[in-house]
């Protein structure tokens, strides 16, 4: 299994134009409803994705779930708020929500989650079901806004500490 993204390298901060695409990406924004938003052309808004993956030390291929939570951890970004009630999840769910916030693909999603990847459609829609998020980026975000994602959790995961 690839271990979640860490690195001890320095995260590069954003710059102004990488920060504001970063909040729309944070906002749960896909690349051509940044381009939309924003008047840029959606390539330019990916290759500004891809910067600040890169910024990031996100592998390639990251899933935005994963940069959107970095972006937090990292404190690139305010982690958001909501008004939405913090929902019961079991410490299943939990350790699913931390998988799909810290891995892109789909097995080592299952993996860290400890379940089989036959089992992780099911188990995500559940969670998405439960958490009334429209997706696993939105989840994240959402995660983040109730603290279950806070940046101390991430680094104590990140370090060994959660394992």
């Amino acid at each position: 299994m690839t271990p979640p993204v860490t690195t001890s390298a320095p995260i590069t901060p954003l710059t102004p134009t990488l920060q504001r695409v970063a909040q729309h990406l944070a906002d749960g924004l896909t690349p051509a409803e940044i381009a939309t938003k924003t008047g840029l052309s959606v390539a330019t808004v990916r290759q500004y994705i891809r910067d600040i993956r890169e910024s990031l030390h996100c592998p390639p291929r990251c899933k935005p779930s994963v940069i959107v939570h970095r972006l937090f951890t990292t404190q690139q970004l305010a982690s958001p708020t909501t008004d939405r009630p913090t929902p019961e999840l079991s410490p299943d769910q939990l350790l699913l929500l931390r998988a799909v916030a810290e891995h892109s693909d789909t097995r080592n999603i299952a993996v860290a989650a400890k379940i089989a990847p036959a089992d992780l459609p099911a188990a995500l829609d559940q969670l998405l079901a439960d958490t009334n998020a429209q997706d696993p980026t939105q989840l994240v975000i959402l995660a983040h806004g109730w603290k279950l994602l806070a940046a101390e959790r991430a680094h104590a995961t990140r370090s060994g500490a959660g394992q």
